[in-house]
């Protein structure tokens, strides 16, 4: 069902439909959301945290453009939902994901078990600051608006690769696509469209708690 809508919304990429049809949006849930999986809203996850709707996270991974030996970093494990996604994409390459609250990586982590990922590597930290030791990456995915793109995300893209990021603050973000071309030249940006995420906290992207 969730394929079907996402495709009725514009979403083309048939491995991107493939792999939102494999991955069961309840598992990722508190236990009395569950009825609402499927809805293509956000919902609370707990601590102050949302798994975003279906279809911007398809929308976000059909603009990624996973390949399946990808090495991809991924800023903000939440749920896991996404992560699990791109593992699913990617599934001869590896994920690396970062968070910074534990009890919802200790979560998540149960959950990949539960799927059988074993193509996910996970850290607790600031995720504005990388994970300087296993770059380069294929690609960079932000789950969280940060007011401007964290230049350590940016040194830690590969040549060819592609970073996808919501940049903006409460009032208005837009979604950013960065792509370095294979020659390593400059970077170029292009814009996605509106798009609606919690704050990225972290000193890299000046954004911090009080």
């Amino acid at each position: 069902m969730v394929a079907r809508q996402l495709a009725g919304r514009g979403i083309r990429d048939p491995r991107v439909l493939a792999a939102m049809r494999w991955a069961p949006r309840e598992w990722f849930l508190p236990p009395h959301l569950a009825g609402d999986a499927y809805n293509d809203g956000p919902l609370p996850i707990g601590s102050g945290q949302t798994i975003s709707q279906p279809y911007v996270v398809a929308l976000m991974t059909e603009r990624l453009e996973p390949k399946r030996t990808d090495r991809i970093l991924e800023i903000g494990t939440g749920s896991g939902y996404q992560t699990a996604i791109l593992a699913y994409l990617s599934s001869s390459g590896r994920v690396f994901t970062v968070e910074r609250l534990p009890d919802l990586l200790v979560e998540a982590e149960e959950r990949f078990r539960r799927l059988g990922l074993s193509n996910i590597e996970t850290r607790l930290g600031d995720g504005a600051a990388g994970w300087p030791e296993a770059a380069p990456f294929d690609r960079v995915i932000v789950a969280a608006a940060a007011p401007r793109i964290p230049e350590q995300l940016t040194a830690e893209l590969a040549p060819g690769g592609r970073l996808v990021i919501p940049v903006g603050d409460l009032s208005s973000q837009e979604l950013v696509i960065l792509e370095r071309p294979a020659s390593g030249a400059r970077l170029v940006q292009h814009q996605a469209g509106g798009v609606r995420f919690v704050p990225l906290i972290s000193r890299f992207a000046f954004t911090e708690e009080a």
